[in-house]
């Protein structure tokens, strides 16, 4: 056999690399869980070694996973989703175990289901040798999508929190559905854009102003998968389920994906003006979007922000006839400046003064005891998953995987910013959480899920081509 024709080197696993930033994120988790034990108790916790031994070997497992199953996967995913998994077990463990008020969970039911999400991982990495597959059943994803959505009308089955219907009752526990729904929209949208992405391109005419071309528009009859996308956001999850949050996050993701797929600003400017123009023209018919703007634009009215004195003596306050007010919202931006750069320590604040502060505030949390410095910590971890989704995109060779890579890139991207713009007052509050770090169990399994999907197209970026070895006159196409 004659010497390949190709001398390239093969690329670099990085396994070994992976396993030192694991390691250091599992530490990271203890540190923080000892710190707030010491703050608040002055001792160390008593259970450090049973939280160490779980969370450590549940994660050194996925690592082993990964180094047979995808070898050359990218080394950075898994330690991040690590460090954020575990700083949002020992916030829980510091905001329900360290005070002995186990009431709204704890950190132990987060431990347990993020080994039931890992379990779901290392299945997906395993079964699914090829993401393009998926790329044969864009209808039936579709499909999937919209009963997933469609599940918390139905009589019996859905329920109402905190205004909003977005869970189905299981009796022992409750789903979000809308969290996996995503997860195959955005697989149907990738084979739609795969097919029809020279048609959405066309343009009809520039729209001119004067001599200047301001904008190409599209076609108007390409335009239909956009409306239908938008009635499907807006009358379904806004009027019908109360859901901004997931309304606002599947039709960006839907409209960055087809801006990726054409090129074209027009879907942008075309979609974002009929989303939020739909917003401003239901504004006075919607209450439960009344009521998000309303404490949005004015948290800080004692009326809206609803004092006691309010409550006791006013059945007029607006707390009173929309059922909820602004004290959350406050309560968390004050946490956040109490923090102030460095944070008052892990143990060392008054996070529990937010009400629902394991959910989508855990964020305010964090500014309290690590202030700002802790915050750019997690948000630049959040910012490079999404980088380097976007990275396994611009490596991938089918475009289908193109697009399902950039497509959960925009779904951890858009959902970050849809949390931490809501805490944070930039937007009004949509009720979804902070991927890997709140409290939740569908959340947390639709992270990890993305994750997997992620890990396994990256490894079929990275692994080597096949190459031609001259055999005897013979061409032989093998693997390194």
């Amino acid at each position: 056999m004659s010497e390949a024709l190709s001398t390239a080197l093969p690329p670099v696993k990085r396994r070994n690399a992976e396993l030192v930033m694991l390691v250091f994120a599992i530490g990271i988790t203890l540190f923080a869980m000892v710190e707030a034990s010491l703050t608040r108790n002055g001792e160390m916790p008593p259970n450090l070694f049973l939280y160490g031994g779980l969370f450590g070997g549940l994660s050194l497992l996925a690592h082993v996973f990964i180094r047979f199953f995808a070898p050359y996967a990218d080394p950075l995913l898994l330690p991040l989703a690590t460090m954020l998994n575990g700083l949002g077990i020992a916030m829980l463990w510091r905001l329900f175990e360290a005070t002995g008020d186990t009431s709204r969970g704890s950190a132990m039911d987060q431990l347990i289901l993020t080994a039931g999400s890992l379990v779901v991982f290392a299945a997906i990495v395993f079964f699914l040798k090829e993401p393009r597959v998926l790329q044969r059943y864009p209808y039936i994803t579709a499909l999937s999508a919209v009963l997933l959505l469609l599940l918390p009308l139905i009589p019996g089955l859905g329920m109402t929190i905190n205004g909003a219907r977005q869970w189905i009752n299981l009796g022992v526990t409750s789903l979000q559905p809308s969290e996996f729904a995503k997860i195959a929209l955005v697989i149907f949208l990738s084979g739609y854009m795969v097919t029809k992405r020279d048609v959405l391109s066309l343009v009809s005419r520039p729209l001119k102003i004067g001599p200047i071309k301001v904008l190409e528009l599209p076609r108007m009859r390409d335009t239909a998968p956009m409306a239908v996308m938008w009635g499907f956001c807006i009358i379904v999850l806004v009027i019908l389920m109360n859901d901004l949050g997931t309304s606002l996050l599947l039709f960006g993701t839907f409209l960055a994906m087809i801006y990726v797929a054409t090129q074209r600003s027009s879907w942008i400017i075309l979609g974002l003006s009929a989303f939020f123009g739909a917003c401003a023209l239901l504004y006075p018919f919607v209450p439960h979007f009344r009521t998000r703007v309303i404490t949005w634009l004015d948290a800080f009215n004692p009326e809206v922000y609803c004092t006691d004195e309010i409550l006791n003596n006013s059945t007029d306050a607006f707390c009173v006839q929309a059922g909820q007010n602004s004290q959350q919202l406050v309560q968390g931006l004050f946490a956040m400046g109490e923090g102030g750069i460095l944070g008052a320590g892990l143990g060392g604040g008054k996070p529990g003064n937010v009400p629902e502060v394991q959910n989508d505030f855990i964020f305010s949390a964090f500014g309290e005891e690590l202030g700002l410095t802790g915050l750019m910590v997690m948000l630049f971890a959040l910012a490079l998953l999404a980088q380097r989704g976007m990275r396994i995109a611009l490596a991938s060779r089918e475009l289908f995987v193109k697009m399902f890579a950039s497509g959960i890139s925009f779904l951890i991207a858009f959902q970050s910013f849809v949390v931490i713009g809501g805490v944070t007052r930039v937007i009004p509050m949509t009720g979804a959480t902070i991927p890997f770090v709140a409290k939740g169990g569908s959340a947390l399994l639709s992270s990890w899920i993305m994750l997997a999907l992620l890990i396994r197209m990256s490894n079929n970026a990275r692994k080597p081509a096949p190459v031609a070895i001259q055999d005897e006159g013979a061409t032989q196409v093998i693997s390194r």
